[in-house]
């Protein structure tokens, strides 16, 4: 038998089972936000079902500035033996972290209802999760109402902003979205990294640093990447009207692609370049992006990381999809398609440039 539902939870474990991208996670940072705000000093700890439990962005997570805790979770095989095994990792997080309430962020499938509704029970805490079906609700202590009714209360089509998607389960604590953005706070040592910079590129003090993540560089996230002249082109427009200094970021494997830009972009422009790709990992890459007047990104990891740091940020695609897009004041979402993409590209680039910081 679970516990009365907390009118002021101390400790909340939340569970959500989803690729452990950087952009994937820290979209689910407005809500951790929102429940600060409700809650006050209440202590979050995120559990991560994934089929990447070893991924890149436990680095970032683990040290989220709102967050007591973060932990990943294998998606194993189904069948019993794999249900148990997740049901009893979960279960051990749950015990050492002591929640008092358990939140199911997750709409779809029986998998995090059916975990959520056993721990719960183990620990005699109580739950929240989403009726997205009928007889689903019944897995929690309460439900909040499904992810169509969410959208439909809100005037949200079919293509609902992915930062809105752990809202559908706040709703059933009556806690709305009211425009929080995305957040991402560098830690100490990341700050020292991203100080430092200047120093060990040999640049002066006075020289702003545009950042540029080409990115997509995973085999099936290529295709959302803009062709490199145009992000040339783009950059350029800049360049040849202000002084600055251009810093590529990237991991290890997209270190070809950063060398192939820059090849093509000094023909365009003589000014600084700097490629870090494989020379940082993310948190350093947090330090990095902070001391950047603007970064420009495909739609991949630091695109997020950017914006959640709320530095001027212009992030590219190369095609219409407003689900990943951010809609802050120090952030612009252009398509960079065709060569009649550029000029209205760099006019949003410079307003981004020109504008106080947020």
């Amino acid at each position: 038998m679970s516990k009365p539902f907390p009118a002021k939870p101390q400790r909340i474990l939340l569970l959500k089972g989803h690729s452990a991208g950087v952009g994937d996670i820290l979209r689910s940072s407005a809500a951790w936000r929102a429940l600060k705000d409700r809650f006050g000093d209440v202590a979050l700890h995120v559990v991560l079902i994934s089929r990447e439990p070893g991924y890149v962005s436990n680095s970032l997570m683990t040290s989220h500035h709102l967050l007591a805790g973060y932990t990943t979770i294998g998606k194993t095989a189904s069948g019993l033996a794999g249900w148990r095994a997740m049901a009893d990792q979960l279960e051990a997080v749950a015990r050492q972290f002591r929640p008092d309430l358990i939140i199911d962020c997750e709409a779809a499938g029986m998998r995090s209802s059916t975990l959520v509704a056993w721990v719960a029970h183990r620990l005699g805490v109580a739950s929240l999760g989403i009726a997205e079906f009928p007889t689903r609700g019944w897995f929690y202590s309460r439900a909040a109402p499904s992810t169509r009714a969410y959208r439909a209360a809100h005037g949200f089509g079919e293509r609902m902003d992915y930062t809105e998607r752990d809202f559908v389960a706040l709703a059933g604590l009556g806690i709305e979205r009211a425009g929080r953005p995305i957040e991402l706070i560098p830690s100490a040592e990341a700050k020292r990294f991203g100080e430092s910079l200047r120093l060990r590129l040999g640049l002066p003090d006075n020289t702003p640093l545009l950042g540029l993540n080409i990115g997509c560089g995973t085999p099936d996230a290529v295709v959302k990447r803009p062709p490199l002249e145009l992000i040339s082109a783009l950059i350029a427009s800049l360049q040849q009207r202000r002084p600055l200094a251009l810093v590529l970021t990237g991991a290890p494997f997209e270190r070809d692609v950063n060398q192939a830009f820059a090849a093509l972009h000094r023909q365009r422009v003589d000014q600084p370049m700097h490629d870090l790709a494989g020379e940082t990992d993310l948190p350093q890459l947090a330090g990095v992006i902070e001391q950047c007047r603007a970064f420009i990104s495909t739609d991949s990891g630091p695109y997020h990381m950017a914006v959640g740091q709320r530095v001027p940020t212009l992030a590219l695609f190369n095609r219409d999809d407003a689900t990943h897009y951010h809609h802050d004041a120090w952030v612009r979402c252009v398509q960079l398609c065709e060569a009649a993409d550029v000029a209205p590209a760099a006019s949003a680039l410079a307003a981004l440039w020109d504008a106080p910081a947020p």
